[in-house]
């Protein structure tokens, strides 16, 4: 919300969805852990509020709820916006240990509840840095965002539960990204270090016809906020416009092209079908 709302404030009606247990929001009744339930709430949310159809625009775990809805409720969708999204099923299926412990019954409950909240705050600042790597970090980030709400017991089980849940869902659902047919965009950075990019956003580029890929050079995971300008012009492209995002790519990597933020600290991910990146 934070660098998208002043790039679009007096020019669309815009709504900023909070995953069901994250943020203030409470996890709520059935099962909200799956992307598809959760595109269902908020396909529900937009009934409630007399939205009839809008673009959806995920980032990263976003990108699969992104997908769910684009799929199952494709009335609604007047097409979809992907940041960094984390969409198929990736070479091992290995999620970080502390999502899977956290899902443990007794022990898991034991952990969010003890120690999630100290050690997460004294690695939050060096975790932050390599989402963004190797692009800065914004002033004032953390606080801004609200990043330690994460490490709340509630809100770290919930956060848990999606994340070591994705790559079951995602094998499942990728086979079916093909019924998709809205204008689509995917944005991608090249150096992302959270989740593989020429798994992710080039898989969903060739799986739904049409989609366009826009592969930024020396971009970490975060185009949301190193390149919101970018952001705002896909949306712009899916609404009908006129928009070169290649060119405007362009220009977000001659503007980003010295970060160097984490160089040695941070390491690059590399997937096996690493050939299938743009060049």
């Amino acid at each position: 919300m934070l660098p998208l709302r002043p790039l679009l404030e007096g020019r669309a009606e815009m709504l900023f969805f909070e995953r069901p247990g994250a943020g203030w929001s409470a996890r709520g009744p059935g099962n909200n852990e799956t992307p598809s339930a959760q595109a269902s709430t908020i396909a529900a949310l937009m009934d409630h509020l007399g939205i009839r159809k809008a673009i959806i625009a995920g980032h990263s775990f976003g990108g699969s709820v992104t997908t769910a809805f684009g799929r199952e409720h494709p009335d609604k969708t007047l097409g979809l916006v992907f940041m960094a999204p984390a969409t198929h099923p990736w070479p091992g299926g290995a999620t970080a240990w502390y999502y899977n412990l956290t899902t443990i019954p007794i022990v898991g409950r034991l952990f969010s509840e003890t120690l999630t909240y100290p050690s997460g705050t004294l690695q939050m600042n060096a975790a932050t840095a390599c989402v963004f790597a190797p692009n800065k970090v914004p002033d004032f980030y953390v606080a801004d965002v609200a990043i330690p709400l994460v490490l709340r017991p509630n809100a770290f089980r919930a956060n848990a539960a999606d994340v070591a849940g994705l790559y079951r869902y995602t094998l499942d659902a990728a086979p079916h990204y093909r019924d998709i047919k809205v204008p689509t965009v995917v944005i991608s950075g090249d150096r992302d270090k959270v989740v593989y990019a020429t798994v992710h956003s080039v898989g969903l580029v060739r799986d739904i016809a049409g989609a366009e890929l826009v592969w930024v050079r020396n971009l970490g995971h975060k185009p949301d906020w190193i390149a919101p300008d970018l952001v705002v012009g896909a949306i712009e492209k899916v609404a009908g416009r006129e928009v070169d995002l290649q060119a405007m790519a362009k220009a977000v990597e001659i503007r980003i092209a010295g970060d160097t933020y984490g160089a040695g600290k941070c390491a690059d991910i590399t997937a096996p079908e690493a050939e299938l990146a743009p060049t």
